[in-house]
């Protein structure tokens, strides 16, 4: 009787375990992932060694918005993820003249660039996006590879795993991550 009892208590943590194991496996590929802020492309908004939660399901249910910054694979690397900020959007022309970014020829009013941009890169040219094409910047212009390099280059929507939602190390940082 004894043995019936623990094999049940066995049985029992098994099943507890592999509910917890299921439901962890569904928020991470579904929901919400943690990923590490590696370098400083993106500086002063966010800086080397901060750890975020990335909202993975947002983009389920609406489309990536101007400004709002966004994480997404390297394609020449495994398991690297870049963080960029969204400046052109679906059927936008985008152009960087004189180290400032211009959509549709209007001039883009941006206020948490550091410095004016030295290198416009392959946006010397205007550059028509597609339907679901956007084109992404580092907040650190002139220290970021975003879509102004061949490496990085435009990205489809498909591309984007989700956007930077909370920082939750270093502690005194905690916080709702601002998009602006």
């Amino acid at each position: 009787m004894e043995e019936k009892s623990i094999f049940r208590e066995l049985f029992g943590w098994l099943i507890y375990i592999i509910i917890i194991v299921g439901l962890s496996l569904l928020i991470i590929t579904f929901v919400g992932q943690r990923t590490k802020v590696s370098g400083h492309s993106m500086e002063t908004t966010l800086s080397d060694g901060d750890n975020l939660i990335v909202d993975k399901i947002s983009y389920r249910f609406r489309s990536p918005k101007r400004f709002e910054i966004i994480v997404f694979p390297f394609q020449y690397e495994q398991n690297t993820y870049y963080i960029k900020r969204i400046i052109g959007l679906p059927g936008e022309t985008v152009q960087i003249m004189d180290g400032y970014v211009y959509i549709n020829g209007e001039l883009l009013d941006e206020n948490y660039g550091n410095e004016l941009m030295e290198d416009p890169g392959i946006a010397a040219e205007p550059i028509t996006l597609g339907e679901d094409e956007y084109f992404v910047l580092g907040d650190n212009r002139n220290h970021s590879s975003d879509s102004r390099d061949p490496s990085v280059g435009i990205l489809h929507r498909s591309e984007l795993m989700g956007r930077a939602w909370i920082r939750i190390w270093p502690f005194d940082k905690f916080g709702v991550i601002k998009h602006e």
